[in-house]
């Protein structure tokens, strides 16, 4: 452990700290009366004792911007995936409402994405599902991954299902999605030699270039990053990790990232879902 930090350190990566994980009265986070589940006790078959919300190792003002909607930054995409919601497109001429109703009607759906499609066989992803509805029912051609309209669209269905716990299915035909995306996690790769559990499992609460690294739960995505002073995808967050430890990132959407957003979500399963969150 000691050569691993010699060497982030040596990179400007990690810097040693005293732990700094989530203190006792930040376990509740609230929107407009919506509790939702930021704590949950592992089970005995995973590496960590507490499973916390990224939100949880935020500082307080970054945890009041998601607390409130009228101050979150990411509610302006919303409003936008409300409009495309709304909005006839495509060769149909239809709009998502004409199919799938009032937006409300899709609680649930980010809980327990991705999910294993029969017809695909294979999981798809949220943004999966968004697509393959605007080129069957819209005739449209779909969006790019990190566009705005996907991001909105995501955000607002994500939005949805918050305070639902998590809870992708992990076995049948998912479970060996759940061992790949497993080994990606603890496999070392890039200049750096690290792994996703290097930072997330051996090292949350320290701290991280000024930050906190948290235990890389999945359950706020898209997510509203200061750094990018916009919204994002759970994958550019994965395309940025790599990149931080000198490493080719995968593809958005690749099996080799899918199967990695399983086994995290399957590793924080029961945190409710947050979407769209707010981090630094």
């Amino acid at each position: 452990m000691r050569q691993l930090f010699a060497i982030a350190a040596a990179a400007g990566f990690i810097a040693a700290s005293a732990q700094a994980g989530p203190g006792p009265d930040e376990d509740q986070l609230e929107i407009d009366g919506l509790k939702i589940v930021t704590e949950v006790k592992a089970p005995d078959d995973h590496p960590l004792d507490v499973i916390y919300s990224g939100w949880r190792f935020r500082t307080d003002e970054t945890q009041s911007l998601q607390m409130d909607d009228f101050e979150n930054p990411a509610m302006v995409a919303v409003e936008y995936g409300i409009e495309l919601w709304d909005t006839p497109a495509g060769t149909s001429n239809k709009s998502c409402a004409d199919c799938h109703g009032d937006v409300e009607d899709m609680a649930g759906l980010k809980a327990i994405t991705p999910k294993w499609d029969e017809a695909a066989g294979a999981p798809l992803t949220l943004e999966d599902l968004v697509n393959r509805s605007i080129k069957e029912h819209q005739g449209g051609e779909g969006w790019k991954w990190e566009s705005a309209e996907m991001l909105a669209m995501t955000a607002l269905i994500g939005m949805q299902s918050r305070g639902m716990p998590v809870n992708v299915q992990s076995d049948g035909p998912m479970a060996d999605w759940v061992e790949k995306g497993k080994d990606l996690y603890y496999t070392r790769v890039g200049q750096l030699d690290m792994s996703c559990a290097n930072c997330h499992e051996d090292n949350n609460g320290q701290y991280i270039r000024a930050d906190h690294l948290s235990q890389g739960n999945t359950n706020g995505f898209p997510t509203y990053r200061f750094k990018w002073q916009g919204l994002g995808s759970l994958h550019r967050r994965f395309s940025g990790c790599m990149k931080n430890i000198r490493a080719q990132p995968f593809k958005r959407g690749s099996d080799e990232f899918t199967a990695l957003e399983i086994y995290l979500a399957t590793r924080g399963a029961g945190l409710g879902v947050e979407s769209p969150s707010v981090r630094n």
